[in-house]
């Protein structure tokens, strides 16, 4: 029975330092029960969770120094910089942050994503030179403003964006002009393949009016030939009606027409048959 006692107060104890975590003054919480988020915690001090069932994720709410490495671009006048920034930031929204990459390892990697698109796409219309004027101000400013927007589409706060170092890069021109031609390459197949996937579409529309032409051409030559045909059925009927032995004798000569048109024709009849009636009789009898 002490045993007993003994296990259920370890238990006890184990799950009451279970359901307890401290958050410090420089950090915030994410409580997540089971992968899911289930509240922030941003204030300092003791707080609560329910035991084995629910775990901490704990964040830096402080303003983080992210150093990219050094990157490649090209300015407007088609010249390769290299590109050594840095970007401070604050986890803003531990939840939203959570749930786009989860850890920081994954938000360091997209936050430097961002940052290499917006200097790829703020320097491409900016010479090194404007770098070396008062015009430097308003290209970080860009700079900044194009990373703060993706930013904060993870929960992330964006402080600042600086450029430390812009330099020419040390290659030689060959290869330099092989990574611009490599690139217009690329731009060329890009643009080729969205004119053949405009061509397939040109294409497929015109096929799919062409059928749509030929059935409607089809159902109404359908339809005139049953007119064409009723109609001289009913002429036939009527031509029937007012002389059954003309008819017949027309029929008749038609068959025989149709029956020997060639002159290799042989047939093999009765004398009696009822198809060679006219030969014997011009009446059919």
């Amino acid at each position: 029975m002490r045993i007993l006692l003994i296990i259920a107060a370890v238990v006890a104890v184990i799950s009451a330092l279970s359901s307890i975590f401290i958050v410090e003054q420089r950090r915030q919480a994410l409580v997540l029960q089971f992968g899911e988020a289930q509240r922030v915690v941003k204030e300092p001090g003791l707080h609560f969770k329910m035991p084995y069932i629910q775990n901490v994720l704990i964040y830096d709410s402080r303003v983080l120094d992210l150093d990219a490495k050094p990157n490649e671009v090209i300015d407007k006048d088609q010249k390769p910089l290299i590109i050594d920034a840095f970007v401070k930031y604050q986890i803003e929204d531990p939840l939203l942050y959570y749930q786009s990459v989860q850890s920081e390892v994954r938000g360091n990697q997209r936050l430097n994503t961002f940052l290499d698109a917006s200097l790829r796409e703020v320097m491409g219309s900016t010479s090194i030179g404007t770098l070396l004027t008062e015009e430097r101000a308003i290209v970080m400013e860009t700079i900044s403003q194009n990373v703060r927007e993706k930013a904060k589409n993870i929960g992330l706060k964006v402080v600042d964006v600086r450029i430390m170092r812009a330099d020419f890069p040390e290659e030689n021109s060959n290869r330099i002009f092989e990574r611009m031609k490599t690139e217009r390459e690329e731009e060329a197949k890009q643009f080729r393949a969205e004119g053949a996937e405009k061509a397939q579409l040109i294409t497929a529309t015109a096929d799919k009016e062409r059928t749509i032409i030929l059935a409607e051409a089809e159902r109404d030559s359908q339809i005139l030939r049953g007119k064409g045909d009723a109609t001289a059925s009913r002429i036939f009927a009527e031509a029937f009606s007012r002389d059954p032995s003309f008819f017949s004798f027309y029929r008749s000569m038609q068959a025989y027409r149709k029956s020997m048109a060639r002159e290799d024709t042989r047939m093999v009849l009765s004398p009696d048959s009822d198809f060679m009636k006219y030969f014997e009789n011009m009446r059919g009898q």
